[in-house]
């Protein structure tokens, strides 16, 4: 189980002591360019793991306050439609992974993308479209599990979630994503439950750590024992 942050908390240097995963989230907002990535990925340890979020652009429409904070200015994009702006986006995301040797990559849907066939239909022509080089995760928001697994199932999507929230309905593969701080015996009880296990919450360094001691301790003792 690995265990990080979505996004840094503290320098690069001192969180690559200290985690073995992170979460790419300047590529959701306005994505580095190739250079910037590339020195991160030099500068990491080589058995560590960046997975990434992909671009708004791809997932949500110009009305998100995202965009504003990004500065992005765009008539029409997100929602996975089948449109320039939107394919030329993930062109942006795939470089990017790819210079990270990121194998995971999240697509995170807003709640104004609806639970109806033309969103099913923009998700299916979308990731049929493209290159299949990546695990793809999706977290969706407000759909029901049914239509989720059906959806999952049908393009070869993990189910993320925040476990705290709900129960992943597809893929082998388990990724969390934990938007709220908890008691040190809710975090723990995580222990075992997922392959990532990514904090996204203003407590997210202290959360994260907390487990990650937990974790260490606990394969210590299996190790003395074995």
């Amino acid at each position: 189980m690995k265990i990080g942050c979505c996004g840094f908390p503290i320098s690069m240097d001192k969180y690559f002591m200290k985690f073995e995963v992170v979460e790419v989230q300047k590529t959701f907002y306005k994505p580095p360019n190739l250079e910037t990535v590339k020195k991160w990925r030099a500068k990491a340890p080589e058995d560590f793991e960046f997975t990434v979020k992909a671009w708004q652009v791809i997932t949500h429409p110009p009305t998100s306050p995202t965009y504003r904070k990004a500065g992005l200015k765009l008539e029409d994009a997100g929602f996975f439609k089948p449109i320039e702006e939107v394919f030329r986006a993930w062109e942006v995301v795939r470089e990017i992974a790819k210079a990270l040797k990121a194998r995971f990559i999240l697509f995170q849907t807003p709640k104004s993308f609806k639970e109806e066939e033309a969103s099913i239909k923009n998700m299916v022509e979308f990731f049929n479209s493209i290159e299949r080089e990546f695990v793809f995760g999706w977290e969706a928001r407000g759909w029901s599990a049914d239509t989720i697994r059906r959806v999952c199932e049908s393009l070869s999507l993990i189910h993320v979630v925040d476990p705290f929230e709900s129960a992943p309905v597809y893929g082998e593969l388990k990724y969390f994503r934990i938007h709220r701080n908890h008691t040190e015996e809710e975090i723990f009880s995580l222990l075992g439950k997922a392959n990532y296990v990514m904090f996204n919450n203003p407590f997210m360094l202290q959360d994260a750590e907390k487990l990650k001691k937990r974790r260490d301790e606990v394969e210590g003792k299996d190790l003395k024992s074995a």
